[in-house]
This record gives structure tokens, sequence and C-alpha cells, in this order.
């Protein structure tokens, strides 16, 4: 049976390629997508995620909009130089595209709908999720698993030298996730830093498969890859840090797990989005898996049966 993934976005470039990956993947099999702020204003995010469902032919995919802001209400900040103005790099959807968009109670029919099967994946701001929490706190428990992108245990961040971006756009929700979502697993920057795409694999999906995705594969990752260039020069492709966290999904053996329950600091200025866990001799192991260590050659692996759809 294939492993039901209702996602929560903001497309983003590595958001978009984590669903064509979900949308190409033989075992998965994407029930909705809930957008938001974050790397673009949550009405782009939407635009960006029904354009993407439609493209493969799946317009039935509920599209949901979520959170608009954080919940301290401070301003936001987009990140276009890295993603584009629109978000998907040079990409842009037809301005005069109808699309329906679903109300967020959707999300609690989907979790009445398939239980323990759902499998709620957050590659965003902690924002829109956390809400899911409140509002449908019985439904909530039904869930099978979440799974989180976010956080940088003892290594750099990339929103701020400490704190990772997601973690960093809402502490307070991402706090709350870690601390009532159960069977959780979070990928941070530890392990997404390493899930390296290059311009040689792409080239090679485009060169080998027919896809409804053909056309816009390199124009994003060249975007993007050359954003990273200049954040990180010498670096010889782009991180798809969303892209992985849906991959442990369908195939953990491609990271290596220890378990301790995490937190995020979201009092401090200097120490906003700071994730951690309690590594003292004595400290109790928790029940959270995060993913520490990265199998490249399992991901290229795994990236290419799926996108080649072999």
């Amino acid at each position: 049976m294939k492993k039901k993934i209702l996602l929560f976005c903001d497309p983003g470039i590595d958001d978009s390629l984590a669903i064509i990956y979900t949308l190409l993947h033989p075992d998965l099999e994407l029930v909705g997508i809930v957008t938001s702020y974050g790397n673009v204003t949550k009405e782009t995010a939407t635009a960006n995620a029904y354009y993407l469902v439609q493209l493969a032919g799946h317009k039935n995919i509920p599209i949901i909009p979520g959170a608009a802001n954080p919940v301290q209400q401070e301003e936001v900040t987009y990140y276009p130089e890295i993603h584009g103005k629109e978000s998907i790099g040079p990409i842009r959807p037809p301005s005069d595209m109808q699309y329906q968009i679903y109300p967020f109670d959707m999300i609690r029919y989907l979790l009445n709908l398939h239980g323990k099967d759902l499998i709620m994946v957050d590659t965003g701001r902690s924002t829109s999720l956390a809400t899911a929490f409140i509002l449908f706190n019985q439904e909530i428990k039904k869930a099978g698993a979440f799974y989180l992108m976010g956080g940088a245990f003892f290594v750099p961040g990339n929103a701020t030298p400490l704190a990772e971006a997601n973690f960093f756009g809402d502490p307070t929700s991402s706090n709350y996730l870690l601390k009532f979502a159960h069977n959780l697993t979070i990928t941070p920057l530890n392990v997404t830093n390493y899930a390296i795409v290059t311009d040689a694999m792409i080239n090679r999906i485009v060169q080998e498969v027919d896809s409804p995705f053909e056309f816009l594969l390199s124009p994003i990752f060249e975007y993007y890859f050359e954003a990273y260039k200049k954040l990180i020069p010498g670096i010889q492709g782009a991180p798809i840090h969303d892209l992985l966290t849906v991959m442990v999904v369908a195939n953990p053996s491609i990271v290596d797990f220890i378990y301790y329950d995490a937190k995020v600091i979201d009092g401090t200025v200097e120490g906003k989005g700071l994730s951690y866990i309690d590594l003292r001799p004595k400290s109790q192991k928790g029940k959270t898996r995060i993913a520490m260590n990265l199998h490249y050659d399992r991901f290229v692996e795994e990236f290419f049966r799926v996108m080649l759809n072999k």
C-alpha cells in the first residue's frame, strides 16, 4: 500500500522538487498540500503548488492555504535571491490560472479519512502544522507519523549563524511540534546540507525521461545552483533540503538516526531558532528520530530510481 503524504510546504525550489518527487514516486500518494508563507507569500506558494500538480494531471489533489505569518506576527523575510521572485526560479505560472482551494478544515477530513495511514510532512515554517494541532487536537492523534525539515544541531545555521530557516521563521510553533508530535522524525541541516544534486544529475533526467516537468527542471535548478554558488563558493551542486525529507519517508535507510528530544530557543534575539539536544552523559535519550548522517550514494540512487521511473 502506498504511503499517504499530507505535505506542508512553501514552494520554493527545493519544495517544488519535493512535490515533483512525491508525485512521481511509485510508493507515495500525495493526498494534499498545505501552503504557507516562507520562501514566498502564502498566495504565491498556493499558486505554485497548484501549478505543479496540474502539470502532472493531478488537479484533484487538495491545495489548502495555511498560515500567512508566524505566531509572533513579526515581519516575514522572503528569499527571492535564492528561489526567485515567484519562488520557482525563472518559471512563471500562468497569470490567468484558475484553481480551487480547500478550507483548512480539509486537514481534519484527511485525518479522519486516512487515520494512521496518513503521514504529515512539513518542509516549511511550522506555523500551519502547529495550528492544525491546536484546531484538531483529537483528530491529529490519529496520524501515523510526522516529519519535519528543520533545525541545525551543533552545526551552523542558514538563516543566522545559529539557526536554520524553518525553525528560525517561527520557533514558537517549532517548539510546540517538537513537544507534541508523536512518531516524529527531523531532517536537519546536518544531513540536508549534503543532499547535493548536480547539473549532471538534472541533465541525465531531462535527457532520459519524458516528463511533464521536463521543461522546468533545468531552469529552476540552474537558478538555485547559481544562488548557492554565491553563498558557498566552490560548491559542486545545490542541497535540496526538502527533497531529502520526503526521501526519508520513502527510504529511511539513506540516513542514520540518533534519538533525543529536541528543543528550539524562541526567547532571545541572538539565539532565536537555535535547535539543541541534551548530550550530557546522564541525559535520557528521547523518542524523536534526528537524522545525523547522510549516505550520499543511497541518496543519489534513490533520486535516480524515482526521477528516471526505474
